[in-house]
Order: structure tokens, then C-alpha cells, then sequence
């Protein structure tokens, strides 16, 4: 059967949709079914699939967008994230939260573009706002919403892996305006520190990019690092540059060590502190069993 949700290039099959933002949509219906099913969005000139859940008690109260790995399978990610679009509805209700899962495939995003959002390029030149890869989440938010006709569904934002490097890197950089922001098991990260190069601390930006200031709005981002307790050794996709190694020897440390610089810089500075970590204890390098951990709900919802 045909997913209804899918591009169509026939002329006349599809509905146009334009938005406000850089947002083209081509749909055979004007809202979201409930279920499972795909869009094809059209922003600053990429072509973007996203691979969507919709819980049937699902009433517009949250939008959660998932982040895939280095492997690019957003498909696999939103099937394995369908259970919490199932339990992680507004608290304390009944209702269910839309899934939401972009696939940023390797020939328009390779990993400068994906894990670097694409603030510089291979040989470290910084590029210009417009280009970075992380205005695209608060765009693909904006077309979810428009077609659930609902402009003020708050959105939430996790990510594993290499998807985890993603939000670390964009919470250092840009505001999207979601509510929490989720890096899980990211190889490696961003550290508040102006000593490494981009990607791995402030290194290297412009001082517009590298300032106290945003220094300062970086540990105030609402961020959470989510991290498996056993994902504390090397595996094939592990980053093991001279840059990365200092910041641990698995992915656990590293997280836990960025943490603790970011708090001591915070209580230093007198500045106002927004991260929280959590530790889903048992769990390795997989995201499937890090969604569906008890502590999930701690990492995207907790105090």
C-alpha cells in the first residue's frame, strides 16, 4: 500500500503547502494520520524526509523530535521510538507525544554537516549562519505543526550517538526554542572551553561564536546528557582523535566530564546553570534500549 504521507512528483496528486518559513510540502492530506507515516519537506534548498508517529490518544500536546545515528536510519529510530511517543505525552495526562524523525542522509550531510551542523567545513573555515544545519529543526518543527494546525505545540528534542553530537553542538550555538534538549551517548561533545577546536570545545570560532557570552548561554541551555553506564569503552564508531581522547576513554566519561567542567564554570562565573545529567545504569551504546529506559522520562522531563 502507498504511504499517503510520501512526496509525490505527479503533477496534480499532491497539495501545495507554503509556509513562512523556507518550506515546501507535498501531502495528500492535510493533517497528520495516526500511526505511522512520512513527509517530504523541502528547507533552504535540501530535501528532507521525515519519518513520523502519531499516538491515537495523541491531542497536540507535544511534539518529540528524534535524532538518528551515524547510520543514518531515521526509519529504524522512529519504529524504536514509537513507544515513547506512546507513554510520553503531557505530564500527567493520558496523552501520547507526535514522533518526529528527520533523515539527514549522508550525500547532502555528511558528518561536517551532521555532527558539525555544518559551522565549518572539512578544513575548519567557519560558514555562515545561514548554511549551519541546526535552523532546519525549528523549521521541520514549524511544518509539523502547520499540518497538525497548530502553531504552539511545545517540542522536545533527543538524539543518540552521532544524533547526540547534533543537539550537544547545537545547544552550544543556537536557541530553537525547544523545551529540552537530549544528547544521548554522543561519541563526543562540545566542552565550554575556548583550548580544543570547534566540535570538541570553542576553538577557532570567531569571537561572535566563542565569547563569555556564549559561553554563558550555552550552560544556560535547558540540556540534558543522557548516557548509558556501560557505554564506557571503544566500539568502531568511536572517536578516537587526539581532540576526543582527552576528553575520556568512553563516551560515559567524556559526558560526565563535560558536565562537571560546565557546572564549575557556571558556579564560577555566577552564571545561570540549565544542564542535568542522567545515567540510565545497565546500558550500553544502543538507543532503543536508552528510549525505552525507565530513566528517559527523568532525562527529557525531570527536574
Amino acid at each position: 500500500m502507498r504511504d499517503p504521507f510520501r512526496l509525490l512528483l505527479v503533477g496534480g496528486l499532491g497539495l501545495l503547502l507554503s509556509f513562512a518559513s523556507p518550506v515546501v510540502l507535498f501531502v495528500e492530506a492535510s493533517s497528520i494520520v495516526v500511526g505511522k507515516s512520512s513527509v517530504t519537506l523541502e528547507l533552504r534548498g535540501k530535501t528532507i524526509p521525515v519519518f513520523l508517529y502519531k499516538p491515537e490518544s495523541f491531542k497536540g500536546e507535544r511534539i518529540l523530535v528524534v535524532m538518528h545515528g551515524v547510520n543514518r536510519n531515521a526509519e529504524e529510530y522512529r519504529d524504536h521510538a514509537e513507544k515513547m511517543g506512546d507513554r510520553f505525552g503531557a505530564m500527567g495526562d493520558r496523552f501520547g507525544a507526535l514522533i518526529v524523525t528527520p533523515l539527514f542522509d549522508t550525500k547532502q550531510f555528511p558528518s561536517v554537516k551532521y555532527q558539525r551542523g555544518g559551522v565549518v567545513d572539512k578544513e575548519n573555515r567557519v560558514q555562515p549562519r545561514d548554511e549551519w544545519t541546526y535552523l532546519l529543526i525549528p523549521e521541520i518543527v514549524g511544518g509539523i505543526r502547520d499540518l497538525e494546525n497548530k502553531r504552539d505545540i511545545p517540542f522536545y528534542v533527543i538524539g543518540h550517538s552521532a544524533g547526540g553530537q547534533f543537539v550537544v553542538r547545537m545547544s552550544a550555538l543556537l536557541n530553537t526554542g525547544a523545551k529540552r534538549l537530549v544528547s544521548s551517548n554522543p561519541g563526543s561533545l562540545i566542552f565550554p572551553s575556548r583550548d580544543s577546536p570547534f566540535g570538541y570545545g570553542f576553538g577557532g570560532l570567531p569571537d561572535e561564536l566563542s565569547s563569555d557570552e556564549q559561553l554563558k548561554n550555552f550552560l544556560s541551555a535547558p540540556l540534558t546528557l543522557y548516557v548509558g553506564t556501560d557505554d564506557n569503552k571503544p566500539d568502531e564508531y568511536f572517536d578516537d582523535s587526539a581532540d576526543a581522547m582527552k576528553q575520556g576513554g568512553g563516551r560515559y566519561q567524556r559526558s560526565h566530564a563535560c558536565f562537571e567542567m560546565a557546572k564549575r564554570l557556571a558556579e564560577s562565573k555566577g552564571w545561570p546553570f540549565g544542564w542535568r545529567i542522567v545515567d540510565a545504569p545497565g546500558v550500553g551504546h544502543d538507543h532503543e534500549l536508552m528510549f525505552n529506559h525507565e530513566m528517559c522520562e527523568q532525562a527529557l522531563f525531570g527536574d
